[in-house]
């Protein structure tokens, strides 16, 4: 059998080994996207166009990110907890194989969450979005970044340590981060370190996706995002190999 195969075969087992989470990490998807519209709804008030464009294209990067830092990291950390990482080692596959089914996998399972969140966005703020003929492949590149970033912290650190880290992302990305407001209203150092760092590289993306008439992605955010997901690949793939 190719690599192909056996890699399409991996993420047909990890789908049918998560079957019984899937139900809850749509619940998560929801909640998340839900909450972060009326959530910062109920902070800012009644938001002019400028603001309720970012809230509603806020929501699906937030849950774009949760799934791909947060929840993959988790669930990764715990397959080594309990052994069955090691178990999937000893199959005779290439160890890239299972890091491209597992990047397959929640790269598409953070999709719907995106969904749900542009379709609370247009509901409780009643924006008109102009969509970009780029973001299907856009929104494709954030979610592997995501989950590529969340799989190498989960490979490379120890699953407690991992585990708290990702405890911390979920504050980070929610409150910190510029996805739901624009970054001139952060300090000027927080802004110099997420100039450097992927979150807003993935909001801008997906934002400007979203609304191209209003928003565009600069190319330096993109040339950030996809030198942290080569970067994040490669550890996780470094640390599969230094495992083997």
């Amino acid at each position: 059998m190719t690599t192909v195969g056996q890699t399409l075969l991996l993420a047909q087992w990890q789908f049918r080994r998560q079957s019984t989470y899937l139900p809850l990490m749509v619940v998560v998807q929801v909640f998340m996207a839900v909450a972060t519209v009326i959530g910062y709804g109920l902070l800012v008030g009644d938001p002019d166009p400028t603001t309720a464009l970012y809230l509603a294209t806020g929501a699906p990067t937030v849950t774009l990110i949760t799934i791909g830092l947060v929840i993959t990291p988790q669930l990764l950390s715990q397959s080594r907890t309990e052994g069955s990482l090691d178990w999937m080692r000893t199959l005779p596959v290439p160890r890239t194989a299972f890091l491209v089914s597992d990047l397959l996998v929640w790269t598409l399972l953070a999709l719907p969450g995106m969904l749900l969140g542009v379709l609370a966005g247009v509901l409780r703020y009643d924006v008109d979005l102009s969509v970009a003929p780029w973001l299907v492949p856009g929104s494709l590149l954030v979610s592997l970044t995501a989950a590529a970033v969340g799989y190498a912290m989960a490979s490379l650190l120890a699953p407690a340590l991992a585990s708290l880290v990702t405890q911390a992302l979920v504050f980070v990305v929610l409150l910190f981060s510029p996805v739901s407001y624009p970054a001139e209203r952060m300090p000027d150092w927080l802004q110099a370190v997420h100039g450097w760092l992927p979150i807003e590289p993935m909001a801008e993306l997906v934002r400007a996706g979203l609304v191209q008439d209003t928003f565009s992605l600069p190319l330096r955010s993109l040339v950030v995002l996809v030198v942290w997901c080569v970067a994040s690949v490669a550890g996780a793939t470094w640390a599969l190999r230094r495992r083997a």
